[in-house]
């Protein structure tokens, strides 16, 4: 092949990179808010709109989201709406009878304590041998060796219930 032609060639191949980087998407939104990104086309009965994508080579220098100093006030304006309120509570359904220390503690020293789950102690005790349901109440009967079984009992609440 002439030097020319190779020459020709090589530069058509790395001038059509720069135009694959880019790309047009289209965002698609049903009438429940969910947003689907396709370049196939969106659905019937969904918004559409055009989106440009742009993927930066490796190492490159441009920035794909403007610096805060270059944002006008307006742009950033307070949200509005419904107070969102975070309660960070862990709540067991047992009426957090036992707080995470307890609970470890009965974990590593083997007991079931009022106010464990059926979770906590299928965790500590493993899957019961027998289960016995009678009155909203539910045992779990654990087989252990020497003909002696062990018993925890749960309210209807699948909480450990206290001693009688």
């Amino acid at each position: 092949m002439p030097f020319k032609v190779r020459l020709l060639l090589g530069i058509a191949l790395l001038s059509s990179v720069h135009f694959l980087q880019a790309s047009s998407v289209q965002r698609c939104e049903d009438a429940r808010g969910n947003v689907t990104f396709t370049s196939l086309g969106c659905p019937a009965g969904h918004a559409m709109q055009w989106q440009e994508a742009y993927n930066a080579p490796p190492g490159s220098t441009t920035h794909l989201l403007p610096f805060v100093e270059q944002l006008e006030r307006k742009q950033i304006a307070p949200l509005r709406g419904p107070e969102i309120v975070v309660v960070g509570e862990r709540d067991d359904g047992c009426g957090n009878r036992l707080n995470a220390d307890q609970r470890r503690r009965a974990i590593i020293n083997q007991q079931t304590p009022a106010g464990m789950t059926v979770r906590d102690v299928e965790s500590l005790l493993g899957r019961p041998d027998k289960v016995i349901s009678r009155n909203g109440e539910t045992r779990y009967v654990y087989q252990e060796k020497k003909g002696r079984s062990s018993q925890v009992t749960f309210d209807e609440n699948g909480c450990v219930k206290g001693k009688r």
